[in-house]
């Protein structure tokens, strides 16, 4: 009998490394074996992957020793970082988030080299910049730097990986699905009717799965070195802003009416991080052809056949919506 690969990952309690840990331990047959690596072994989610007979380790992405032992004998790590992650005020000084972002990645990626891993998947977004200042944008500069900072950083560090030579799939991933259950869904006017107020204008949106990031990347491990050295973007769905709010209407049995905002409305909004939204949403719409192209869902398919529809994800989450 082959001996099986062990596959670490990185944040295996999480959204992200949560849908790969789920794939390699549903899949008992097949050549993988999970690692899981978490900041708590003790947490509800990190028993259950335990209890499913996965090897639960405890490192920190900002702890690089603990790291290095935890990619220790593995033949792949899948790597993501989480600009959003609950900080401290005390961490929130000391750094900025694009910047704890990019001192991750590179703990990662030597980690990776020191290991002498056969295959890392890192989880990353497109750098914005080029596009802005080729578009000669009005977006403001944050962080000292950046247009889109959650984008940014992980484009940026994607050279870490490079640099150290490590065997690296980069894939680029998108807007979840998920996020229409977490503010950005329709929601109830004064009238009392529903509404989708994404900022895309006419531009189309991809959207994606959640579980499918880690879907996709088992499949890319799978692939073995195909995918090495090279980048996948990842969407399981293109709509604009009126077609996805068309197919809210036939899910819910209710009109959804789609009023787009401007990138300045939302920047005008008031919300803690508008800024970072709004640009968002700037680079998602001028860069739309590009960045849909990128994410061609034929080619998703044949790394990831259980690839979901938009449209099966609503009706499965009609109720969440409707309320």
């Amino acid at each position: 009998m082959t001996e099986k690969k062990i596959i670490a990952v990185v944040g295996a309690t999480g959204s992200q490394g949560g849908g790969l840990a789920r794939a390699i331990l549903d899949d008992p047959n097949g050549p993988f074996t999970l690692r899981a690596i978490t900041r708590d072994v003790h947490a509800p989610r990190a028993r259950e992957l335990a209890a499913r007979g996965a090897e639960v380790v405890e490192a920190d992405l900002d702890d690089e020793a603990s790291v290095r032992r935890a990619f220790d004998g593995a033949y792949g790590a899948f790597v993501v970082t989480n600009f959003w992650a609950q900080l401290t005020p005390e961490q929130e000084a000391a750094r900025s988030r694009a910047q704890m972002e990019k001192d991750q990645a590179e703990i990662a990626a030597r980690a990776a080299k020191a290991a002498g891993l056969k295959h890392v998947v890192w989880s990353t977004l497109e750098d914005t910049r080029p596009h802005f200042e080729h578009a000669d944008s009005s977006a403001p500069t944050l962080e000292g730097g950046y247009k889109v900072p959650h984008f940014d950083a992980k484009g940026e560090a994607n050279a870490y990986f490079t640099a150290q030579g490590v065997p690296t799939t980069f894939l680029e991933t998108t807007f979840y699905y998920e996020s229409l259950l977490q503010g950005q869904g329709p929601i109830r006017d004064e009238n009392g009717e529903l509404v989708l107020t994404l900022a895309m204008g006419d531009s189309p949106l991809s959207l994606v799965a959640v579980e499918d990031i880690g879907r996709t990347a088992y499949g890319i491990f799978l692939a073995g070195s195909r995918y090495v050295g090279r980048t996948v973007g990842l969407a399981g769905a293109h709509y604009t802003g009126a077609e996805l709010a068309d197919l809210l209407t036939t899910v819910l049995g209710e009109k959804v009416s789609y009023r787009p905002l401007t990138h300045d409305q939302v920047r005008a909004s008031g919300f803690p991080i508008a800024d970072e939204i709004a640009g968002t949403f700037q680079f998602y719409t001028e860069a739309a052809d590009s960045f849909v192209a990128h994410r061609d869902l034929d080619a998703i398919r044949k790394i990831n056949p259980r690839l979901k529809p938009l449209e099966e994800w609503l009706t499965e989450h009609r109720d969440q919506l409707a309320a």
